[in-house]
């Protein structure tokens, strides 16, 4: 079989599966399991890095897969998954879909870049410190709960709007040029706890549904399943 099988890659795939599970249960209507699985596909995307260096006997071409896997399936998890949750909460129409386009544009474009500068070794500083360049693609893992938990406190219209300036603003600062210093175990700790506060508040609060509307005639099918 083609590839490499070790621990160093396990918590990649389990992100993976999260969001898969995530994008099953989003078209389902069930947004609270969904925006779970993003944030438990961003908690082990916090610490796959750590797992996959502290194995110290790992070959060239190894560290190149785990850089390349690690990658793709960012592209699902933080990418492609966030934008199918706000499309089915509401963000449609010809803004919601060019906001859309443009969040998954950004994001592929920012882990091609992160890609090529992480094996040129390019995103160290002078003073040895690792940083990113642009916001690491998963930020959205922590906005996007963040932001769900605010609709039990506004009007849908207001929760629609913020999804869209989520999209938009977090998209677009995944290419802008600016450093982010990689955050360190104490910071990744309150990030930790934030989103795990949202996920509470969210998961006992709030009781958002998807709206069946018109010219959607598959949809009514789905509540059935």
């Amino acid at each position: 079989m083609i590839g490499f099988y070790n621990y160093s890659v396990i918590l990649t795939y389990i992100s993976l599966i999260s969001s898969v599970f995530g994008m099953s249960q989003a078209i389902h209507g069930r947004f609270k399991v969904a925006v779970f699985c993003l944030a438990l596909s961003g908690l082990c995307d916090m610490f796959d890095g750590k797992i996959a260096r502290s194995m110290k006997n790992r070959t060239e071409d190894e560290k190149l897969f785990g850089i390349q896997i690690d990658s793709l399936c960012d592209v699902v998890c933080f990418g492609i998954f966030p934008a199918m949750i706000c499309y089915l909460l509401g963000v449609r129409g010809p803004v919601g879909l060019v906001i859309i386009a443009l969040y998954c544009v950004n994001s592929v474009i920012r882990l091609a870049y992160f890609n090529v500068m992480e094996m040129k070794g390019a995103l160290v500083s002078e003073e040895g410190e690792k940083y990113y360049k642009g916001l690491p693609i998963t930020s959205m893992a922590v906005v996007l709960p963040l932001v769900f938990m605010i609709q039990f406190f506004v009007p849908d219209f207001v929760f629609i709007i913020c999804l869209h300036l989520a999209l938009l603003v977090v998209g677009t600062l995944f290419v802008v040029n600016f450093r982010f210093r990689k955050p360190k175990n104490s910071t990744l700790a309150v990030l930790v706890a934030v989103v795990a506060v949202a996920l509470c508040i969210m998961i006992l609060r709030t009781r958002y549904r998807i709206e069946f509307r018109h010219g959607w005639p598959w949809l009514p099918w789905l509540r059935k399943l």
